[in-house]
């Protein structure tokens, strides 16, 4: 079974979005010249959802003034506990999406040098560019440091250092916890492979490649331990991705590594692959499924029960990559 390419009128849709998003279909749906998605890319930071970001960052280099909370954010205040969810206004996760829209690090000159000078993490105020004890944090700021420049090579090692005996990483290890968690691991993973193609170190390869078989082991979907499907949030999507393990957002990690590795996609995850492609509506485009509660600067996407641009780009572009390969 393959999914057809997408009709005109879906591609017209999604290109008339943002050129955050724009310029990604141009590359990897239209296959458009290199000077065509790149003059998109360049707009980024001058234009719609990337050039409003960007008028947020503060005057010492952050957002919200805090590193992965803002600054007047009291994880045991009213706030978090009401369920209002993680605010996701601070810097790293400010950072996360302006790398993921493809701005040009040289929009955000200074920052990486601001940064090490005036952010500390929550967790033991430790230097920013140090990272912390949180994989999924580390993975952030490993992927997020490659892209503008600072040295995040103490994070690297980090990661080589702390991967789990199962091959995996788990944010919970402080606590105690050995088993890996799917939701760190594909954190790390991708923060990993963003800082492998950034700067072109393989020092990190074998490390990745054994946590990548972790997840091909349960097929990315299942337990080891009983075969059961790991969790409901598997199949539920919503963009932003934020830190959470869906099967759309492991398959675009398998695409990426499957390219920069230059390898065929691995059967394994033929279950995830058939969930994304059961998650497209009669009309080519895939809906938004669910929000991640939180404060935002701004909405980047439509609300839950619409078609999502975003969603529909990831799953077209994830069903590509595995049915060109089949053929």
């Amino acid at each position: 079974m393959t999914t057809p390419p997408p009709s005109d009128a879906v591609l017209q849709w999604m290109l008339e979005t943002d050129p955050a998003l724009r310029w990604q279909v141009e590359r990897d749906l239209l296959d458009e010249p290199s000077a065509v998605w790149e003059a998109t890319r360049a707009r980024v930071a001058s234009e719609g959802m990337g050039a409003r970001l960007l008028a947020h960052q503060d005057a010492d280099g952050q957002w919200a003034g805090g590193a992965y909370f803002p600054a007047d954010f009291d994880v045991d205040g009213p706030e978090a506990a009401d369920g209002a969810g993680q605010p996701w206004t601070a810097t790293t996760w400010s950072l996360n999406t302006l790398r993921e829209w493809g701005l040009d690090a040289a929009a955000l000159a200074g920052t990486a040098a601001a940064l090490a000078a005036n952010a500390r993490w929550e967790y033991d105020d430790l230097p920013y560019w140090g990272g912390e004890v949180d994989a999924c944090i580390n993975g952030f700021t490993l992927a997020n440091g490659a892209w503008l420049g600072a040295d995040v090579s103490a994070i690297a090692r980090w990661f080589a250092e702390h991967q789990l005996p199962d091959g995996g990483w788990n944010c919970e290890w402080v606590e105690g916890s050995v088993r890996s968690s799917f939701h760190s691991t594909l954190n790390a993973l991708t923060g990993i492979l963003d800082w492998e193609e950034r700067t072109g170190d393989d020092s990190l390869r074998a490390v990745r490649h054994t946590a990548q078989e972790y997840l091909l082991r349960r097929r990315m979907l299942y337990r080891a331990s009983t075969g059961e499907h790991v969790g409901p949030w598997v199949e539920y999507f919503g963009y932003p991705f934020r830190h959470v393990y869906t099967a759309l957002t492991a398959c675009d990690y398998l695409r990426r590594a499957s390219l920069h590795d230059g390898v065929a996609p691995d059967e394994r995850a033929a279950d995830a692959i058939g969930i994304i492609r059961g998650a497209q509506s009669p009309d080519g485009s895939w809906t938004q499924q669910r929000h991640y509660r939180g404060r935002v600067w701004f909405a980047l996407d439509v609300p839950v029960g619409e078609p999502s641009p975003w969603l529909t780009f990831h799953a077209l572009r994830v069903l590509r990559w595995w049915d060109e390969a089949s053929r």
